[in-house]
């Protein structure tokens, strides 16, 4: 491993930059890539972009970068990618700072700014050394999400492949399904979601196996037939099916024969029944027919024990046997629907009882 201190101007930074989503960004005459495969997309928010630039206008020195030496004599940023494409942006009229744009400034302020040193150690080293140093100096950093440490890890032309489609802000996964996922494209909170679906959870030795493929077709297509399944199904979009578990309701129930307009009448139904407290879990019952789902509306305190005294502790079910005429204690007891509520019953004090534990548990398995 070598490691070599050296001054760089963002005059020879900015130099050739280009910022495209086909073929990557690019600096440095050229010779620098500035979003290796394994990097995260831009995050920055403007007040951390903005911060960057009152940096070096106030000629305060901006944290060491680190670039990696490639076999061919070019480079790729390690670490320091966010606070480079905010110079690069602000360089070539990407966005202005305190209401002024670069080509806003007189000369003397333009030239300071790209007269500005930059520390950059240069690193020569393995694969896996380079990787090392990225998870190691990003520890301090604005935190990797799980899955762009997966892409670091596993770094190819099948992850470059998967992050057009799924990593762009305005990639072709959130033009289709944004409404139905959680989190961020730029963060490969996507990535991640449809590699967990498709992979059962199993993201890493997916990934370890498809690494060098040439595409992420496979991926890219499965995402799509879970999406498709989803609107032919569930016709009606409602804000709670966002952040569902999709692609592991496709897994399991793809293969049935579901009927859209039932569907969306009982889905109808169980959202305004107030017995439901859980409308996500709708979808879930829907598929499965398991109460679990929807976190039924429970008796309370109160209620549990006006039954209680009602009954005087006596379980109503323990007729006929050694328990027929025993006193529990309340704790001893739970409440329990004398309608059940997929008959009807609601969770009032007229349909309330209270049961040993022993009856409880033998009524719910029949």
């Amino acid at each position: 491993m070598k490691i070599e201190l050296k001054e760089i101007t963002i005059k020879e930074l900015i130099n050739g930059y280009q910022d495209n989503q086909e073929g990557g960004v690019i600096g440095y005459g050229g010779k620098l890539d500035i979003r290796p495969a394994y990097q995260r997309e831009f995050v920055y928010k403007e007040k951390q972009r903005d911060a960057v630039i009152d940096t070096i206008n106030q000629n305060f020195p901006l944290n060491v970068m680190y670039w990696a030496v490639r076999e061919d004599g070019n480079y790729e940023i390690i670490d320091g990618q966010q606070r480079t494409i905010s110079i690069c942006q602000y360089a070539t009229l990407g966005f202005s700072y305190k209401d002024r744009y670069f080509n806003n400034l007189q000369k003397d302020e333009r030239e300071k700014f790209s007269n500005y040193k930059i520390m950059v150690y240069f690193c020569e080293g393995s694969d896996s050394e380079k990787l090392q140093w990225f998870e190691t100096i990003n520890i301090a950093g604005e935190k990797l999400t799980p899955q762009e440490l997966r892409n670091a890890v596993y770094s190819g032309s099948w992850v470059t492949d998967a992050k057009r489609y799924f990593s762009r802000s305005n990639c072709q996964a959130h033009n289709i399904a944004g409404k139905y996922l959680k989190g961020s494209s730029i963060r490969q909170e996507y990535l991640e979601t449809a590699i967990k679906w498709i992979s059962n959870g199993k993201i890493a030795e997916y990934m370890g196996k498809h690494q060098h493929d040439e595409n992420a077709e496979e991926l890219w297509n499965y995402f799509q037939k879970v999406i498709d399944w989803v609107k032919k199904n569930f016709t009606e979009y409602r804000s709670e099916m966002k952040g569902i578990k999709w692609g592991e309701l496709y897994n399991e129930h793809k293969n049935k024969n579901l009927n859209p307009e039932e569907i969306s009448k009982k889905i109808a139904e169980l959202m305004e029944d107030k017995e439901v407290t859980s409308k996500k879990g709708i979808y879930q019952y829907i598929l499965t027919g398991k109460e679990k789902y929807l976190n039924l509306r429970t008796f309370s305190p109160e209620q549990k024990r006006e039954s209680y005294e009602k009954q005087n502790g006596i379980c109503p079910l323990c007729k006929g046997g050694e328990n027929e005429s025993k006193k529990w204690e309340i704790t001893e007891m739970e409440a329990d629907h004398i309608t059940p509520w997929s008959e009807g019953g609601a969770t009032d004090n007229e349909n309330c009882q209270l049961l040993c534990k022993t009856c409880n548990r033998e009524k719910s398995n029949k």
